[in-house]
């Protein structure tokens, strides 16, 4: 068995916040606001999945990210898939994702330069406890006043449709060849329990699914890196603890120890298979 905690790294963003989350220290007086926090292994760079968590203050950008095939063919390692597991939401939070009616590309293009698009997006409203998941393609754009926890393939590669006027760089060509538009339709998802376990995405990208408190013991495939992700409480992987805010990569033979009350999150990439004893 191999544990290791991971470092976070803190990311300033124009719609960040200066009020973060349990586990996260706020930016200092008068410093930039955080907009994400990622976790990273040292050394190692460009592992299959990223996990961060998001802190908006405003909306992000209109956006959509390439598939793996649109993603070679630009020389690209990999697309971008990712899902949210909604923390905590403000009141009339929402986030966009697809768009009311299928959309020409000229007319997206149009709609990116004049501002528009915010029209044309499907803006659903969101609570605590609320999943999404978004497959490339998808244009989206995740709204103010919301805490989640992303979990995506390990990819930055973003095609920035429209940003609100802030003075940053749109990707008209890439984002409107690459753009699936029409109404989002969630991929069918098992949301079903195996054992004690909630699958949230079991897809040919990665799989997520939801561990309550306990006991478990589970051996992760050769060569395959699992994500073990803290949303609440506390516990120990082989004797490396772990709380809230926190997330550890795991290879090997596992066994976890969740303290009552905690609330797990464990990613590994997709078509491998875990068996565990909880």
């Amino acid at each position: 068995m191999t544990a290791t905690l991971l470092a976070t790294h803190r990311v300033e963003k124009p719609w960040g916040r200066h009020q973060l989350w349990p586990g996260f220290a706020d930016p200092a007086p008068g410093a930039d606001p955080v907009g994400e926090v990622w976790f990273q292994a040292p050394g190692d760079s460009t592992p299959d999945l990223l996990i961060k968590y998001l802190f908006t203050n405003e909306k992000l950008s209109v956006q959509v990210h390439p598939d793996d095939a649109e993603a070679h063919a630009r020389g690209l390692p990999r697309g971008k898939d990712e899902c949210w597991v909604i923390l905590a939401a403000e009141p009339g939070a929402t986030i966009g994702i697809g768009t009311r009616d299928t959309v020409a590309p000229d007319a997206l293009r149009a709609a990116a330069l004049d501002g528009s698009i915010e029209r044309l997006i499907d803006w659903k409203p969101v609570k605590a406890g609320d999943f999404f998941y978004c497959a490339s393609g998808t244009i989206h754009a995740i709204g103010p006043g919301l805490t989640l926890i992303e979990v995506q393939q390990n990819s930055e590669t973003t095609y920035r449709l429209y940003d609100y006027g802030r003075p940053r760089e749109l990707h008209l060509d890439g984002g409107v060849a690459v753009a699936r538009t029409g109404p989002y339709v969630a991929p069918p998802m098992p949301g079903r329990v195996a054992d004690d376990r909630t699958i949230l995405v079991e897809g040919p990208k990665f799989v997520l699914e939801r561990w309550p408190a306990g006991r478990r013991h589970f051996a992760m495939p050769a060569e395959t890196t699992g994500w073990l992700i803290a949303v609440a409480g506390e516990g120990a992987v082989d004797g490396i603890g772990f709380r809230a805010g926190e997330c550890l990569t795991l290879i090997g033979d596992c066994e976890i120890v969740a303290q009552p009350g905690a609330d797990l999150l464990f990613a590994y990439p997709g078509g491998s298979r875990i068996d565990t004893d909880a």
